[in-house]
Order: C-alpha cells, then sequence, then structure tokens
C-alpha cells in the first residue's frame, strides 16, 4: 500500500469518529407532562443513542484495524524499498571496485606492453646493426674473392649458367637419341599390343549400333495434320530446332535439313508428337519449345550419368551438356556418347597397366569428342574446337592436351595423350563399332586422291586415316612454300564443293628438299 492509501484510510476514519460522536449528542430533556409519549421517545433515544455508540465503536475498530493494516503495508513496503535500496548500494559498490580492478590491471599491461616494445626497438636496432656488419664483411670478402679470382661475381654467375644450361641440352639431346634409337625397338611394339589387348579383354559393355536417320517416314495423310494450315507448324519446328524439316512431294515422308544433330532431335521428336496428336492453333510454338526444354534436361542428365559412371569428379556445366549432346551425334553410325564412355573406360584401363592416373585418364578421354557437339557452330577441327573450349572453362592442360592432340591437331605433350589417342583407335575401329558400305567408301578415297593429283607439281597423294586425311607431296623444284600453303586451301576447297562426307577431311601438303651428294 501506497504511502497516499495510507493517509486516504486515516482520513476515512477520522470522519467516521465524528460522525458517530455527533449522532451520540443528547437531545433535549421533553417536558415533564409528556406522559407515555415521553416514556417512548425516551427509550427510543436510549436505542438510538445506544445504536449510535455501537456504531461509532464498530467505526472506531474499523478505522483503527485500516489505520493498522495500512501502516503495516507502508513498512512492508518502506522495507522492500530499504532492501532494494541498500541492494543497489552493494551492486555499485561492487562494480566500482571491480571498474578499480581494471583499470589498474590496464595500467600495468600497458606499462608492460611499451617496456615490451622498448625490448623490440633495441632489438631491432641490434640487428639491423649486426646485419650491417654482415653486409659489410660479405661485401668485403666478394670483393677480395673477385681481387684474388680476376673475375666478378657477376661473370662467375653467367658463366655457370651457361655451363649447365649446356649440360642440361646435351644430356636432353643423349635422352632424345636413346628414345629415338629405341621406337623401333620391337618390344615397345610388344608391350603396347599387351597393353591394349589387356585394356580390350577386361572391357565388356553392351552396345547397339544406332542411326540418327534424318530422313522420316511417316503415314500417309498425315502431312497435313503435322504441318498444320499452310505448313505455319513446319515453320515453327525450323525456328525453334534451327532444322529445317523438307517434306517429300509425295507426302511420304520428311528430310531434316541442318547440321545440328540436336535440333535434328528436338524436331523428329515435335514431328512424332504432331503425328498423334496435332497442336490447337497458336500452340505449336509452346510444344515445340516444351520438347526443347525436355530434351535439354535429358541432355544434362546424360552428361552427369558419364561423369557418375566413371567415377570421376563432374566439370563445368557447359562441358557435361556437350558430353550429353554427343547422345545425338553418330559418327559412320557410331553412337558418340557410348563412344566417349568406352574410350574412357579402355583409356583408364592403359593407365592402370602403366601406373598412371586412372581417372585423369578417363577424364581426358570422356572428353576428347565434345568438339564434335559444336562442329556445327564453329569452324576448324572438333580437336582444336574442344581443346580450347576444355582450356577456358578450366580444365587441366593435361586433359586439353589429350583432347587437341588426338588426331595429331597439336604436339602430344603427355603420355594421356597417346593413351587417349590410342583408346579413341581402339573403340572406332573395333568390329562392329562403325558400319559404312565399301563401295562408297572406296569410291570416296580414290575421289580424294584424284583432286590431289589434280594440282600442277603434284608428286604422289595418300588417302589415310580412313579418309579423314590426304596426304599430297609435292616436287620441291616445282611448288614454293607459299604455293604449298595456298594449294591446301584450293584442295580443301574444291573437295567440301565436290564431295559429301562426315566430319572433316584434313588436307596436308608436304614439300620435302633432299640435297644429295656422292663422295668418290
Amino acid at each position: 500500500m501506497t504511502p497516499l492509501a495510507v493517509v486516504l484510510a486515516l482520513a476515512a476514519a477520522a470522519v467516521a469518529f465524528w460522525f458517530g460522536r455527533k449522532k451520540a449528542v443528547p437531545a433535549p430533556a421533553p417536558p415533564a407532562d409528556a406522559g407515555p409519549a415521553r416514556r417512548e421517545a425516551e427509550a427510543i433515544r436510549s436505542a438510538a443513542e445506544a445504536d449510535a455508540a455501537a456504531t461509532t465503536r464498530q467505526a472506531e475498530m474499523e478505522a483503527r484495524e485500516q489505520a493498522h493494516h495500512a501502516l503495516a503495508a507502508f513498512d512492508v513496503e518502506a522495507s522492500a524499498v530499504e532492501d532494494e535500496l541498500s541492494g543497489r548500494t552493494v551492486e555499485s559498490e561492487r562494480r566500482s571496485l571491480e571498474l578499480d580492478r581494471r583499470a589498474t590491471e590496464i595500467a600495468s599491461r600497458g606499462e608492460a606492453l611499451g617496456a615490451r616494445e622498448q625490448a623490440l626497438k633495441e632489438r631491432d636496432d641490434a640487428v639491423r646493426a649486426v646485419k650491417a656488419d654482415v653486409d659489410r664483411t660479405v661485401s668485403a670478402a666478394r670483393a677480395e674473392l673477385e681481387r684474388v679470382a680476376g673475375e666478378s661475381a657477376a661473370d662467375v654467375i653467367a658463366r655457370l649458367k651457361a655451363e649447365w644450361i649446356e649440360e642440361a641440352r646435351a644430356a636432353a639431346a643423349e635422352r632424345l637419341r636413346r628414345v629415338d634409337a629405341s621406337v623401333n625397338d620391337p618390344e615397345h611394339a610388344r608391350t603396347g599390343k599387351r597393353i591394349m589387348g589387356i585394356a580390350i579383354g577386361r572391357y565388356q559393355g553392351h552396345y547397339l549400333t544406332e542411326r540418327l536417320l534424318t530422313n522420316l517416314q511417316i503415314a500417309p495423310g498425315s502431312l497435313a495434320r503435322i504441318g498444320g494450315e499452310g505448313g505455319e507448324n513446319l515453320k515453327v519446328i525450323e525456328e525453334v530446332s534451327h532444322v529445317a524439316p523438307l517434306p517429300a512431294e509425295d507426302g511420304s515422308a520428311i528430310r531434316l535439313d541442318g547440321q545440328d544433330s540436336f535440333g535434328r532431335e528436338i524436331a523428329r521428336r515435335a514431328i512424332a508428337r504432331f503425328g498423334k496428336n496435332p497442336p490447337k492453333a497458336g500452340e505449336a510454338r509452346k510444344v515445340v519449345e516444351t520438347i526443347a526444354a525436355e530434351l535439354d534436361r535429358e541432355v544434362m542428365d546424360s552428361g552427369k550419368k558419364a561423369f557418375k559412371e566413371l567415377e570421376i569428379p563432374r566439370s563445368h556445366p557447359d562441358i557435361v551438356k556437350l558430353v550429353g549432346k554427343l547422345n545425338y551425334r553418330a559418327s559412320y553410325t557410331q553412337n558418340q556418347w557410348k563412344h566417349a564412355i568406352e574410350a574412357a573406360w579402355l583409356c583408364g584401363m592403359m593407365a592402370s597397366e602403366l601406373g598412371l592416373d586412372v581417372k585423369l585418364a578417363r577424364r581426358a578421354a570422356l572428353m576428347h569428342d565434345i568438339g564434335k557437339a559444336l562442329t556445327h557452330e564453329i569452324d576448324g577441327s572438333h580437336a582444336v574446337i574442344g581443346a580450347d573450349l576444355a582450356r577456358r572453362l578450366g580444365e587441366d592442360e593435361v586433359v586439353a592436351n589429350a583432347i587437341g592432340a588426338h588426331h595429331t591437331d597439336e604436339p602430344f605433350g603427355s603420355a594421356y595423350a597417346y593413351l587417349v589417342a590410342a583408346a579413341d583407335a581402339l573403340s572406332g575401329a573395333r568390329p562392329g563399332a562403325r558400319r559404312q558400305q565399301d563401295d562408297n567408301y572406296a569410291e570416296r578415297l580414290e575421289a580424294l586422291e584424284r583432286i590431289g593429283s589434280s594440282w600442277r607439281g603434284v608428286e604422289r597423294v595418300y588417302a589415310v586415316h580412313g579418309g579423314r586425311e590426304v596426304r599430297i607431296y609435292v616436287q620441291e623444284e616445282r611448288v614454293s612454300d607459299e604455293r604449298a600453303v595456298e594449294m591446301s586451301s584450293e584442295i580443301a576447297r574444291r573437295i567440301s564443293e565436290e564431295l559429301t562426307f562426315p566430319g572433316q577431311i584434313k588436307v596436308t601438303v608436304i614439300r620435302e628438299v633432299k640435297a644429295t651428294a656422292v663422295a668418290s
């Protein structure tokens, strides 16, 4: 109870007491001849006085009791406030002591740090003095040595470097000579064949030859349903897939004209879906774009699956997507996604036989043909395209070099490059891997040699690597170096104009200078 409440209670008690006393004041005495009425009035007065006295006593008791309770509550509250003030005083004194202690501690630490800084400064000064003495001593000793030797230190260093470089060159030349001398060692050939045989024997994988068709047979009378009004659906397919669907004159087939194998798959799926369920007017684009998005997800899943199957860390998302796109790229009917995985397994097995990094070998072989997924967009060899892309996307130089060198477009930089080239040849040349018509193959080789031989100054022509490269040897006295460069471009352009072939054909013009002398 607050002090104000106590004061109000005391005031109420005083008012009640005064009111009771006022009611108890005796009334004036009635006349003597009042009679019975007087006695009745006296009785009533007496009763009233008694009631007033009782009421007064009751009010006094209640006022006293309220005052007592108010005083007791005031004492309790005052005691609590006093205890709180006492506790705060104690806490304040404790904090003041703690602050004094910390201030003392900080002051002592400051003095210690000052002393330490002074000691470190003195030590640094001593170290600098010693170092200066050492430098003077070393300079004096070097000058004395140069005076005695009659040669400066710079001259000695230059002479030693020249000697070491010469020794290194001699050692490298000797090592190269030994390597060149052992190249034709039959033992090396036997070892290489044994390692490749072991890899082929260890590998076992299901393989199904697939054809990525460009001519799609359609049901009779379904061309109008597929193409839509005025061929609008076919135009939408071409805009989205960048592949032109060209219907046959009799309406029995649709030819997909374009170099993008991924786009051909989008067009193929769209044509198949339109044949079963023609889209409503204005909905064809949405359907084709949905098919393209579905195929994009499938491509990423295929790329991730390849890395997971080979148990190697996943590469940049762009490379993963290119690996997945190989599933829609074929070379002589061989699926290139399966070819890449097969070559990776073979390369890893050969690397394990040689004690090399198996996962690095698998990684390089898996990516060796990623450039084929971009040859419809970028001119050049797929090996060079893939190597440049791998370097830009942060792949190890060993991997990038193996990609660029597997068709000898750049020099072999490591053992892994040789293994990737061998694995690529094993996977592509094994029985049943690739299929082509023998007549067309022979005709293409003859056509390549015929085109190469039609230039002036050509001595002999060879179509090698299964018709993927033409090597043209020219006469040194009739063809200059500059003309040899021009001939390679002209022959390549004529081959592109006259022949139809998958992939690319490399044209190499070779001009050899031969010097002959006779001793007698």
